[in-house]
């Protein structure tokens, strides 16, 4: 029923609005592990000091005024609404595998009832038998970093129970920048900024001209060719299955040494092309012609700090890198090879090249600004639309959020693992060590996401051994 506008009513963003669309209605499934029972009443204790309730729209429902356009309504808060305890096992098969307990929980909540209007639009589930938090909260409040930068805001190191996690930018200084930094003294400071900007400036041009081109086709007209893994419209509405990848940090720096200037990202991605390279020879032996192109859909966090953020900073209504939904689309494609016989470091050393590249386009801030353009001025259908299609058009979707590096715990309980996931995609993040890769994948396409995950698994094992015998020698 609709409601009249009052003037304390705040307009929802044009990203917002999108997010309530029922064919797309997203929610971001945080789950944080710890080590001891869980304690409902101190649960409730950190909940009421945290940020989360301080937080405007965390204390707003969204109604819908007599124009039909969403509002956020500030309202007062009753925390056992949002505060779901389920004492017995989660699991359907009666098993003692909590992981499998938890992904198989969260897998049924992707696809389940969504959040109700009649409260602001979050939950946090407490699995009593698996000593698990989920929140549960709708994308309309905030991106994953905006999200994971604030529930960490009420996380304290281990052992340090007044310190807050560490949360500082990701230095961009490399070998190659020092390397050019001595060539710029050698040469002239002068001639060498000129002729860098020169060079810089023509690199941003080309790419941005080839890879937004690309990203238009791929969004109106060229579709991934079939496969195993492929989906299809109406796929998000079918059942799911969830499994993880787990993989060791330190592997993942030990293959980064061995090729020139590589970053994590680049180790993640290379895993992610060998890893399908690996499924689709499982799943369809000599089918699929050599260098076959499979396409991916990142999400870019598009903030001038990358990785979480400080709380002061999101908050702050002229930040650059306020609070919300600021991130944009890039597209991200492998070529399937055949896993015998190639060397395991290709497949970053191809990553590499490929985010080199995009790194130098516009290509995440032209999707971003399109997208608003088209909710601002066409309306939440037709953004919908378009969004569907290059997901339909795409093979899979993923996004990554690199976590604190040490230990933290809620209260004095020691958090054991975080992890992330949202509707259709793949969801990395790192912690403490850690990295874990959440595959949400409907069941009738791919029936083994364990076996998925464990061609992700084996790729870095086998990247790591190709890297530890470069290095060596």
């Amino acid at each position: 029923m609709a409601s009249p506008a009052t003037d304390s009513d705040e307009p929802l963003t044009p990203a917002g609005r999108l997010f309530l669309r029922p064919e797309m209605n997203q929610i971001i499934h945080c789950v944080l592990g710890v080590k001891n029972p869980l304690d409902i009443d101190a649960v409730k204790s950190q909940i009421r000091d945290s940020f989360l309730l301080k937080h405007p729209r965390f204390r707003s429902l969204l109604v819908v005024d007599r124009r039909g356009l969403e509002r956020w309504r500030r309202t007062s808060v009753d925390l056992d609404r949002h505060l779901i305890v389920v004492d017995s096992p989660v699991n359907s098969n009666g098993g003692s595998d909590d992981e499998a307990a938890v992904n198989e929980y969260l897998a049924e909540m992707s696809i389940g009832s969504g959040l109700g209007l009649d409260k602001p639009l979050w939950e946090i589930h407490l699995l009593m038998a698996h000593k698990c938090v989920v929140f549960r909260i709708h994308h309309a409040l905030g991106d994953g970093i905006s999200l994971m930068s604030m529930l960490l805001s009420g996380c304290r190191k281990v052992g340090e129970p007044d310190a807050v996690p560490s949360i500082g930018p990701v230095s961009s200084s490399s070998s190659s920048n020092r390397r050019k930094s001595r060539e710029g003294g050698r040469r002239g400071w002068r001639e060498y900024c000129y002729w860098d900007a020169i060079v810089g400036l023509v690199g941003v041009l080309w790419f941005s001209l080839v890879f937004v081109v690309e990203f238009l086709v791929k969004l109106l007209w060229v579709c991934d060719r079939e496969t195993a893994i492929s989906g299809g419209d109406g796929v998000e509405l079918w059942p799911r299955k969830l499994a993880t990848a787990r993989f060791s940090v330190d592997d993942m720096k030990t293959v980064k040494k061995a090729i020139n200037d590589a970053t994590i990202n680049d180790v993640l991605f290379g895993i992610i092309s060998s890893g399908l390279s690996r499924y689709l020879d499982h799943r369809t032996p000599n089918v699929l012609q050599e260098g076959l192109q499979i396409t991916g859909l990142a999400m870019v966090n598009l903030r001038k700090q990358p990785g979480l953020q400080e709380l002061s900073e999101l908050m702050r209504s002229n930040s650059e890198s306020r609070w919300g939904n600021k991130f944009g689309f890039i597209l991200l494609p492998v070529k399937y090879h055949k896993t015998s016989g190639t060397d395991p470091l290709l497949y970053v050393k191809k990553a590499k090249v490929m985010l080199d590249r995009k790194k130098q386009s516009l290509e995440a801030l032209f999707s971003y600004k399109i997208a608003y353009y088209v909710m601002s001025y066409l309306g939440s259908k037709v953004a919908a639309l378009l969004n569907c299609r290059i997901v339909c058009n795409t093979s899979f979707t993923i996004s990554n959020v690199f976590g604190p590096k040490e230990a933290i715990a809620i209260g004095d309980n020691p958090v054991t693992y975080v992890r992330v996931n949202l509707s259709g995609t793949h969801d990395a993040l790192s912690y403490a060590g850690r990295a874990d890769m959440q595959i949400l994948v409907a069941k009738d396409i791919i029936p083994d996401p364990e076996f998925l995950a464990k061609c992700f698994e084996d790729a870095l094992f086998e990247m790591k051994e190709a890297a530890s015998a470069i290095i060596q020698t």
